[in-house]
C-alpha cells in the first residue's frame, strides 16, 4: 500500500509504503535490525541503535539515527551520495492478530520525481522483506 502527500513548507514531499507479514513485532524487529538490515537500509552489517549514531552503507547511503523505540519505531536521516540533501526515513512496526505491519515513511523529498523514485524503492523493499521473512520463518 502506498501513500502520497503533497509538499508542505517544512517537510517537502513524502511517501509511505506498508507491508503486513506473518510473525510477532519482536521477531520482525530482530530481523529488520539484524540480517535483514541490508534489504532496506543499504549494504551494511550493523546499525548502532543509539540516537545520534552515524552510519554509512557500502552502497553510498549515509545518515544518523534520529530516534529509536526498540521493537516499535526507528527514524534515521537517509542520504544517497548523489543527493545534496538529507531525507528522514521512519520504520514503524504495528502488531495485530499474529501479523506485523512494517511501515516505511520517507519525508523531506525535494520533488515529485524524487518521490516517484523512492516509492519504487520502498515498494520493492516491502516485497523483498515479505519474501525474506517467509524464508526466515522456515
Amino acid at each position: 500500500m502506498a501513500d502520497f502527500r503533497k509538499p508542505n513548507s517544512s517537510a517537502g514531499w513524502d511517501v509511505g509504503v506498508k507491508q503486513t507479514v506473518a510473525g510477532s513485532r519482536k521477531t520482525v524487529w530482530a530481523f529488520l535490525v539484524g540480517e535483514g538490515l541490508p534489504l532496506w537500509l543499504g549494504q551494511i552489517s550493523t546499525l548502532p541503535l543509539v540516537k545520534g549514531a552515524a552510519y554509512e552503507t557500502d552502497d553510498d547511503i549515509s545518515g544518523r539515527v534520529l530516534s529509536v523505540q526498540p521493537g516499535v519505531d526507528l527514524r534515521v536521516s537517509w542520504r544517497p551520495g548523489e543527493w545534496n540533501h538529507d531525507s528522514t526515513l521512519q520504520l514503524s512496526l504495528t502488531e495485530a492478530d499474529g501479523a506485523t505491519t512494517i511501515s516505511f515513511r520517507q519525508q523531506k523529498l525535494t520533488s515529485r520525481d524524487e518521490r516517484k523514485i523512492m516509492l519504487g524503492r520502498w515498494k520493492g523493499v516491502a516485497g523483498d522483506l515479505e519474501k525474506a521473512l517467509k524464508r526466515h520463518a522456515k
